[in-house]
């Protein structure tokens, strides 16, 4: 029995001993909880806690944070809610894989492959925002177009994930583009470090670390909008411009060096790299709306606007600014595509309070209507060979994206399922078909949404998600892919408290 005893007494201690070595006492870990690795990382983690200068020591080893699973060291808490958790990071020395990685983290498990996401700070100065939807998923990640930030910031609220930086002196500011991501409470914040080495060990400080909302609340949110990119076949995000005015509608330049967007009435051009945009004139047109896009020979630009009437109005102006010249004689009228040998203009009409679509010779002329269903067809695009019109029509019941041949003949659906889909818009290279879905109860296409970013093969086939944001019409309504195909511009939104 004194044998069985002193068996009993050695279990318990070898299991106070490791639950002790895992959950390290609150004093050795500050705000957080335990520490642990993630994964089987070659080398095993470890953090200090230095009291008196509130700083963070972690040291982390592990071949990846990507793909379906993870190998790291995280410094944990376990919470509930909404949460914000900021950081001054920095690298210990400069040596190591240019990929290796010091992250705010909020993640639902501490399994591998467990879903997460997290404002990483790369080796190489490279800023993202890392996320795994689901078990074992792949990781994607939105890209800043900042590098090597002081101070890094992760928000959870909601079901919204952003991130926010900040430069050595400066306030931290939105780094554009969030996500959705479902995390039940509670679930895991803290603080990682990945090597991106397996037989590596990589250090990293965290100082001046807060955990919860870092900024109260003004009683009226501010709307952020983002333009990204999204790559077609990495589903991976880039944020080229940010900014508290609300902007629509990305539509890319032929030659690819850059982009247009609306704004306040007005058009703007960025260039493809980012950086600041300048207001295209556009002469009279000050009211313009997010309808607008380039002629096939990159010549011309089409343009929606009500500064004359009021209602909108369809007009062409050189691609560089200038005068714009009327072609629509009757509005509403709301341009959406052109025809590949730059002769016809497709747009949404509203006649006799039916909304249906239309065509129009580019000279100008008598407009020809193409739909007479009961309901509204919107979003007219012509296919890159001329073929066929898209458009979305909710004549079947549903918000669906249809085709017809260009004198409106042969209207047959597209897409059929759960979902409310608009603004259809093939790939320059004739693969791809993308457009924006809503929630089935969402009626009509407002703006402050949870939509998607959904793509086809245009021979039909398997519709996948490109994208999962806070979005609506102004997001992709106009033809807004990269000219290499590889690439499609949108807008995305989230409302600071």
């Amino acid at each position: 029995m004194h044998l069985l005893r002193v068996l009993s007494f050695a279990l318990t201690l070898i299991v106070f001993l490791f639950t002790s070595a895992a959950n390290a006492h609150p004093e050795q870990l500050g705000i957080f909880e335990g520490e642990t690795d993630i994964g089987s990382p070659a080398r095993a983690g470890s953090v200090e806690f230095d009291p008196a200068k509130q700083t963070y020591l972690v040291s982390g080893g592990g071949s990846n944070m990507w793909f379906g699973s993870d190998a790291f060291h995280f410094v944990w808490k376990k919470v509930s809610g909404d949460i914000s958790l900021a950081a001054d990071v920095s690298f210990i020395g400069t040596e190591g894989n240019a990929h290796r990685k010091a992250c705010l983290i909020v993640r639902q498990s501490l399994a591998p492959d467990s879903p997460y996401a997290d404002a990483a700070l790369h080796g190489n100065g490279l800023i993202s925002l890392q996320y795994r939807e689901t078990n074992n998923a792949f990781t994607r990640e939105i890209i800043s177009d900042a590098n090597a930030p002081a101070r890094l910031r992760i928000e959870k609220r909601g079901e919204y994930v952003s991130m926010s930086i900040a430069n050595a002196g400066e306030k931290l500011h939105p780094a554009g583009g969030s996500f959705r991501l479902r995390l039940d409470s509670p679930y895991y914040v803290g603080l990682g470090v990945c090597a991106h080495d397996n037989n590596s060990l990589c250090q990293a400080v965290f100082s001046n670390v807060t955990l919860g909302e870092e900024h109260p609340g003004t009683g009226k949110p501010t709307l952020l909008s983002a333009l990204e990119t999204v790559n077609i076949a990495s589903k991976d995000r880039q944020v080229l411009y940010v900014t508290t005015n609300h902007i629509e509608a990305p539509n890319w330049s032929l030659d690819g060096t850059f982009l247009l967007f609306n704004g306040n009435g007005h058009l703007y051009r960025l260039a493809a790299k980012g950086g600041k945009p300048t207001m295209l004139d556009t002469g009279f047109a000050n009211r313009c709306n997010n309808d607008h896009g380039i002629s096939p020979d990159g010549t011309q630009l089409a343009i929606s606007d009500q500064s004359q009437e009021k209602h909108s109005l369809i007009y062409i102006l050189p691609i560089g600014g200038g005068t714009p010249k009327r072609i629509t004689t009757l509005g509403p009228s709301y341009w959406h595509g052109w025809s590949p040998d730059g002769q016809t203009l497709v747009f949404c009409g509203e006649r006799n309070k039916e909304f249906d679509v239309y065509s129009i010779p580019v000279a100008g002329g008598e407009e020809k209507r193409l739909t007479s269903a009961p309901g509204l067809d919107d979003g007219p695009e012509y296919s890159r060979d001329g073929k066929f019109i898209y458009f979305n029509s909710e004549r079947s019941g549903s918000m669906q994206i249809w085709r017809m041949r260009p004198d409106g003949s042969q209207q047959e659906q597209v897409t059929s399922d759960d979902y409310n889909n608009w603004f259809p818009h093939m790939s320059p290279n004739g693969h791809w078909l993308v457009f924006l879905s809503y929630e089935k109860d969402v009626k009509g296409h407002p703006e402050n949404k949870d939509v998607m970013l959904r793509i086809m093969p245009a021979a039909g086939g398997k519709i996948e998600v490109l994208a999962k944001l806070f979005g609506g019409q102004g997001t992709i309504n106009v033809p807004s892919w990269a000219p290499d195909s590889s690439k499609l511009a949108f807008m995305s939104y989230e409302f600071l408290p």
